[in-house]
């Protein structure tokens, strides 16, 4: 069963950005309801569909296949429903670890946030200086449900 272990913060600097490198992302959602999730994403040059599972504390499972960008970006144009996620996704390495921090945009802009992918929820790892509050537990940070809350709508 392909596993993901995924914890997320909430940036306080720009100390980050030196030597990070950015990938252009737009993905949305073919199904989309509290048991499981359809994703289509393009990131950079190349298309994505993922399936997801309910999420038990910080662990989902998750099936991901590449496909071709051309038939993602298809999918995301005419299959996918509610709002779209737009962000350039940069991966940063710090202490052994390869961040993901993704710098939203359209709906979303202004939100910044690192992902951490673990093997164990209890693995542990050095917080880069740059990474604030932890938000792995707040709903509003999955992309599934910014695709449907958008961060401009928040109070």
């Amino acid at each position: 069963m392909g596993i993901e272990i995924e914890r997320k913060f909430l940036i306080v600097s720009d100390d980050w950005r030196q030597n990070a490198a950015g990938k252009h992302c737009r993905q949305g959602y073919i199904v989309n309801d509290h048991r499981r999730s359809v994703r289509v994403r393009v990131l950079g040059d190349k298309g994505y569909i993922t399936i997801k599972g309910a999420t038990h504390g910080i662990t989902k499972p998750e099936y991901e296949v590449a496909i071709s960008a051309v038939d993602a970006t298809e999918m995301l144009d005419t299959l996918c429903t509610g709002g779209q996620i737009i962000k350039t996704r940069y991966f940063v390495d710090y202490c052994g670890f390869t961040w993901e921090i993704d710098v939203f945009e359209g709906e979303n802009a202004g939100l910044i946030v690192a992902e951490i992918e673990l093997e164990t929820e209890d693995q542990k790892f050095e917080k880069p200086p740059w990474v604030g509050e932890e938000v792995s537990l707040d709903s509003r940070y999955k992309n599934v449900n910014l695709s449907r809350n958008p961060y401009c709508h928040w109070k």
